[in-house]
């Protein structure tokens, strides 16, 4: 990874210097679990037993807009069906508001962010790349504003664990970034950096459609002290029009009563070659193999997901 000058957060980050394995699964309570992002919380978990690590949830409910009341209980009940046993107490990062406040606070104080009153479209006449239009500007903005982190004109690269090397120009791709929103919530970059790092993660299995999110997760974790997270991108799960499993393009949840029979179809999108006489046996026993077997290596690329899985 491009080595990056990095300020302490003081009192914010903690002590992250465990040798021990620690992975998470941390979806979003906007619904129950479909195919894929069981797919992907299958990944986590495996690759953090067969390391003998610690398996953590975390409710990232950060948009009550987007939430239901019952998601992020129906989202656990279908966790334990398919034997997905999470060690710790559930966070939810409802509870966590006054500290992305401090961690923002720390950056404002070293001139790391600014206010942006740019709208979307805006940004999309610039290509779709934040160009800097309000970073350098004195007087105070009038109306809603948002909170950019100031990148720098250099490349974030790091070894996924599945995908290979990756590489990053952070301001000419991506531009400076949203870490707090016009509407006053917290960004899904600034809370996931500050969980993880509270959290002491030092794994992240996670869907391919966040690893563009990753290098600003790295140049943000620089900048408050924190370490960084070996990461790792399985593919995702797409429907018969190559389009994403999701809410948004109304995948079904997956079944408590089928967790069998869809652990195993998981197993097998993970390309971990489960033998066909586990497909009926109970997810226990399922998961006993799996996590025998693991390799992480296996998982396919992006370009070679399964087209029979959806």
């Amino acid at each position: 990874m491009t080595q990056l000058s990095s300020t302490n957060a003081q009192g914010l980050s903690t002590n992250h210097s465990a040798t021990t394995y620690t992975g998470r699964f941390a979806p979003s309570p906007s619904g129950a679990l479909h195919f894929g992002s069981i797919v992907t919380a299958i990944a986590s978990y495996l690759d953090a037993r067969a390391n003998r690590g610690q398996w953590l949830v975390r409710m990232e409910n950060l948009d009550p807009a987007r939430e239901t009341p019952e998601a992020a209980g129906e989202i656990l009940r279908q966790l334990e069906a398919f034997g997905l046993h999470w060690d710790e107490t559930v966070l939810y990062q409802s509870s966590r508001l006054d500290v992305y406040q401090q961690v923002m606070g720390f950056l404002d104080s070293k001139n790391l962010c600014f206010s942006c009153n740019c709208s979307r479209q805006q940004v999309k006449a610039m290509g779709s790349v934040y160009n800097g239009n309000c970073r350098n500007k004195t007087t105070a903005e009038e109306g809603p504003t948002a909170i950019r982190l100031k990148t720098e004109s250099i490349v974030i690269a790091f070894e996924d664990l599945i995908q290979g090397q990756i590489n990053q120009q952070l301001e000419a791709q991506t531009g400076d970034f949203i870490i707090r929103r016009k509407d006053t919530l917290f960004a899904y970059q600034l809370a996931v950096v500050v969980d993880d790092a509270f959290q002491q993660v030092t794994h992240v299995i996670r869907g391919y459609d966040l690893l563009d999110s990753t290098p600003r997760q790295i140049y943000l974790q620089a900048k408050l002290g924190y370490s960084t997270p070996h990461y790792g991108h399985v593919p995702v799960v797409v429907n018969e029009l190559g389009q994403k499993l999701s809410k948004q393009h109304f995948a079904v949840p997956v079944s408590k009563e089928n967790s069998q029979s869809m652990l195993f179809l998981g197993l097998k999108f993970l390309a971990q070659d489960p033998p066909a006489e586990l497909q009926h046996a109970p997810v226990s026993e399922q998961l006993d193999w799996a996590t025998a077997h693991w390799h992480i290596h296996t998982v396919p690329k992006l370009a070679n997901i399964p087209q029979d899985s959806t």
